[in-house]
């Protein structure tokens, strides 16, 4: 039953002005028929069998208004005249012409419709002139004037009304390409930064594990535990950087690709917040302070709070908690103005959970959708690389929020719960 239901809109989807034109044409058709049955007004006969077959031929006529308007204007109004000189009332057959002069009037050139335009004046006239003896010829001439310029001045306003929404739902239709493959650019742009960043941690771990190599080969024959200890240490970097290069190339796999996640402001990085040149180290959570202070001289009031026991995080997940929070307070810079941003690190069990949220001054009602930008983009293809998620959005209360989610480190992320080498642990506080 469903089937059948669905197999009938989409049919009625494809076909829908074949559909209505053939509505119509049934319409027409059966109201004059059943007009024709009435006694006419004194100087017209009753419509009989021929009269009938001309009223059928015009409405079926109007089936093809859509494809040959001009031929259609011209067919019914040709079997329009065949009808009056019959000697049947006109009126039972003036709406196919009228509608014939509506189609031309909104599809054609304005010479032709003014010429069809005449043609209905000159039947209406016609008609009247054909029975004078019962007619009045002023309510003739009016109507032959003011029926058929109504008609003209709504077909042609709907003309110019149809082609202004084709130009728009052209103009929509090049935008969402637009922005697709701007979305698409700044998804390849913030994939390059973050494996470039990510290259830099496995480039620091390598160097931690040919030292702590040459210590081994050194001290072996002298100090066995500190070889060990050095043995062990390259273990663990080596576990994490197999590990983070594993990442990077998940994160520049080559293949189709879903929707950004969420909405957010379209802006890049503001470059008040950039913690250093092409050149400078990775950063991570012991620079979250100078980060701070940095938003603190631009004008907003940015506090930091910890809940729970800090966990050492290796040092590509803390690079991406460090660059979530960078964003997020780059947007409350470019778009709070002077305000509050609160910033918090909570530590569960399971997971890790970062919260920036500002006051702003916007009124935005929570359900509402921002646009993607690179902001968004770049903070949830970190967060995929660690199996997050990131979610932005206004606040209930007023103000905007993002927050971060990502499961805790795994023995896989660091050998027995050992903070690796590098910047990336969080200091306690």
């Amino acid at each position: 039953m469903h089937a059948g239901f669905g197999f009938l809109s989409q049919l009625t989807g494809r076909y829908r002005s074949l559909v209505v034109d053939a509505l119509l044409a049934l319409g027409y058709a059966g109201a004059g028929l059943l007009l024709g049955q009435e006694r006419p007004p004194a100087g017209w006969q009753s419509m009989d069998g021929l009269g009938a077959v001309l009223t059928v031929l015009m409405g079926l006529a109007l089936l093809a208004r859509r494809i040959a308007p001009v031929g259609v204007f011209a067919t019914s109004s040709a079997l329009w005249i065949v009808f009056i000189a019959c000697g049947y009332w006109p009126v039972i057959n003036s709406m196919p012409p009228l509608l014939g002069l509506y189609t031309v009037a909104a599809t054609r050139s304005l010479r032709t419709s003014l010429v069809c335009a005449v043609v209905v004046t000159g039947t209406w006239v016609y008609a009247g002139l054909g029975n004078a003896a019962n007619s009045s010829m002023p309510t003739v001439f009016a109507q032959a004037i003011l029926f058929p310029a109504v008609v003209f001045v709504v077909g042609r306003g709907s003309g110019r009304l149809a082609e202004r929404n084709r130009q728009f739902a052209e103009l929509t239709f090049q935008l969402r390409r637009q922005q697709e493959e701007n979305a698409r650019q700044a998804l390849t742009e913030e994939r390059v930064r973050i494996a470039r960043e990510l290259h830099d941690v496995v480039a620091h771990h390598m160097s931690v594990i040919s030292l702590q190599a040459g210590v081994a080969s050194y001290v072996f024959p002298t100090n066995p535990a500190l070889s060990r200890q050095a043995l062990d240490t390259i273990a663990d970097a080596s576990r994490e950087a197999l590990e983070e290069m594993r990442r990077m190339l998940a994160l520049l796999r080559v293949g189709r690709e879903g929707p950004p996640e969420g909405r957010v402001d379209p802006d890049a990085a503001d470059d008040a917040l950039e913690d250093g040149g092409a050149n400078a180290p990775a950063p991570g959570l012991d620079l979250l302070d100078p980060l701070l202070a940095r938003v603190r001289g631009a004008g907003v009031q940015a506090t930091l709070q910890i809940v729970g026991s800090p966990t050492p995080l290796p040092q590509g997940m803390a690079l991406c908690v460090y660059r979530v929070i960078q964003e997020a307070l780059t947007n409350v810079l470019k778009h709070a103005g002077p305000t509050r941003a609160d910033v918090t690190i909570r530590y569960e069990t399971r997971s890790i959970e970062v919260c920036v949220i500002d006051e702003g001054r916007g009124n935005l009602p929570p359900d509402t959708t921002v646009t993607p930008g690179h902001g968004l983009i770049g903070m949830t293809e970190r967060a995929k690389i660690y199996g997050g998620t990131v979610t932005a959005g206004p606040r209930a209360l007023g103000g905007f929020e993002v927050r971060l989610v990502l499961p805790a480190p795994t023995t896989s992320d660091r050998p027995a719960g050992h903070p690796a080498p590098g910047h990336g642990d969080v200091p306690c506080r």
